[in-house]
């Protein structure tokens, strides 16, 4: 949408102050801060609006201004509800950066404006996907029984007489002509091609399963990025992400021209997985939205605002989600710094039912990738008393939600083979939360969960909320104001005295409680001679009043570092 459109609109009460000529840019976000440097949680294209509780003197709106501008937003829209008319100096300021500014009137709520604009950029974004995948599909169309993997491989059939199936890489079936392969199969499958893949081998790979060869082709998606890890890390990335096709007879017993045709047939194929991933950026994009929201501690009014236009994207016909359940995962390869950025698409994958079969099969699956971590904000229906089935679509959802030990179940083993011996999976679930307040916690609560998994031995790992320790499991849901009021009280005398003499005396706490207050291993850990290490808890006890010796201030330490 354009910025025009904004003004166009009664309803939202908007004045414009500044920026006429600016009026075409086109809006792809809305955030609302206060933060006097925002610029970290901005991408460009955004409408920020603001409360101006950021500016305490006329000489802070150049410096934030400059900041939005530097950041590429589209537009600023500023309360009047603080502080009456828009200072003149916000408005000098965003006259000399060229950003337009609006005025709101105080009687106009920003959840009414954030609900808006997330609404006519949802619209635009739905129907470019439209024509992306109406783009995709015919281009997969053969003859009038239509397109699809489907009919692809139901060519193979008829005309070469062989049975082909397009597995995901869990062995989960996508596409298949004729019968289903046998239970376990796929999975199976998966793994022996993940084997292969990671040792080098050149496809096609030939393997025999219960009597049967099978012949697996990968399917890979052209323009695909490399990862940053160079060929090595491109072959392990693209071995857990892509789709294969497994094709029942010996590719060993073929000519060059029919290997040349099965080559063919998986380059089709790759384009329905691009129509896919296509039909993905608008779900990706969505729980993108709502995790900058929930990290940047949006008013849960806003949140729950972009979680109502969710919905109907994440349950088609279904409503509103009384519940939301948070799941993290994390990849990390052994001897680089970096995780790796296939998280996103395995996180996606997990969360599939493995035996539910076809491309649409992941409809309800949002996930954002940030800072090395996949997060899937997964919605929660509620049962339909007319329905005897499962309604969330899942083997892994019970009861109580989303179950993190069966979420692995049917994955486990072609993720293990896929991860070889120099990668680790660790997944994190949370337990199911009914509003946008518990957001926040919900994050927390899963992100201290695959922190639990990633210490257990083994490639692949997970652990559930309730299996968090009790301070774990509380401290995600310590109100905000109560959290920076007992940290501060603790912490910010030794983070003021480090800034002013380079000090070191929290990392050095940290250290001395992970060393459960051992002299000797926490100067060992630190490379400090007892003395000093003596020395600087000595200052940290002088600074807060504290006795590192008792039990109760190392607890309050320990709570105040994790809460910080």
């Amino acid at each position: 949408m354009r910025l025009r459109a904004l003004l166009e609109t009664d309803a939202l009460g908007l004045r414009l102050l500044g920026g006429q000529d600016e009026l075409d840019r086109t809006v792809r976000g809305v955030m609302t801060t206060d933060l006097r440097d925002p610029s970290r949680y901005l991408s460009g294209g955004e409408l920020v609006l603001t409360g101006l509780a950021w500016r305490r003197t006329p000489e802070d709106s150049e410096p934030f201004v400059r900041l939005l501008a530097g950041a590429g937003v589209a537009g600023l829209a500023a309360g009047e509800a603080e502080l009456g008319a828009i200072p003149d100096d916000l408005v000098g300021a965003c006259a000399r950066h060229r950003l337009p500014l609006f005025a709101v009137h105080e009687t106009v709520a920003f959840a009414s404006i954030t609900e808006y604009v997330v609404r006519q950029v949802s619209g635009e974004r739905a129907g470019d996907l439209a024509a992306v995948v109406d783009r995709h599909r015919r281009l997969m169309t053969s003859g009038p029984a239509g397109g699809g993997p489907e009919v692809v491989l139901d060519l193979l059939g008829t005309d070469l007489d062989m049975r082909a199936w397009v597995l995901s890489p869990t062995g989960r079936r996508i596409a298949g002509a004729g019968e289903p392969l046998s239970t376990g199969a796929g999975a199976a499958l998966a793994a022996e091609h993940l084997a292969a893949t990671r040792g080098g081998r050149r496809a096609p790979h030939r393997v025999a399963l219960g009597g049967t060869t099978y012949s697996l082709f990968p399917v890979r998606v052209p323009g695909h990025a490399a990862s940053p890890g160079g060929q090595a890390g491109e072959l392990r990335e693209r071995a857990l992400s892509d789709w294969l096709l497994a094709v029942e007879a010996d590719a060993g017993e073929w000519g060059a021209p029919r290997l040349d045709l099965l080559q063919g047939v998986t380059q089709l194929i790759a384009v329905e997985r691009d129509r896919r991933d296509a039909a993905r950026t608008v779900r990706r994009r969505l729980a993108q939205e709502i995790l900058e929201l929930v990290q940047s501690g949006a008013p849960p009014a806003e949140i729950a605002a972009r979680l109502r236009v969710a919905a109907p994207v994440l349950l088609p016909g279904r409503g509103a989600a009384p519940h939301w359940q948070i799941v993290v995962a994390r990849v990390d390869w052994d001897g680089e710094g970096e995780p790796g950025s296939v998280a996103q698409s395995l996180l996606e994958e997990i969360l599939v039912d493995p035996v539910a079969a076809g491309l649409e099969s992941g409809d309800r699956i949002a996930v954002a990738h940030t800072g090395g971590e996949a997060i899937a904000l997964v919605p929660m229906p509620a049962p339909d008393p007319t329905e005897d089935e499962d309604v969330e679509g899942t083997e892994a959802a019970g009861p109580g939600g989303l179950q993190a030990d069966v979420l692995l179940a049917a994955v486990r083993d072609p993720l293990t083979a896929g991860l070889a011996d120099d990668g680790r999976l660790a997944l994190g679930v949370s337990a199911p939360v009914r509003s946008a307040e518990g957001l926040r916690g919900a994050l927390e609560e899963a992100r201290h969960a695959r922190r639990v998994a990633a210490a257990r031995p083994g490639r692949v790992c997970a652990a559930g909320h309730h299996e968090l320790a009790s301070h774990v499991l509380l401290l995600p849901f310590v109100p905000d104001d109560v959290r920076r009021a007992f940290t501060a009280r603790l912490l910010d005398p030794l983070r003021d005295y480090d800034r002013r003499h380079r000090a070191e005396l929290v990392p050095t706490l940290e250290a001395f409680l992970d060393c459960d207050g051992s002299w000797t291993r926490c100067a060992a850990r630190l490379h400090l001679h007892v003395n000093t290490l003596r020395y600087r808890v000595g200052r940290i006890e002088q600074l807060t009043g504290r006795d590192l010796s008792r039990l109760e201030d190392k607890l309050d330490f320990f709570l105040a570092l994790r809460m910080s």
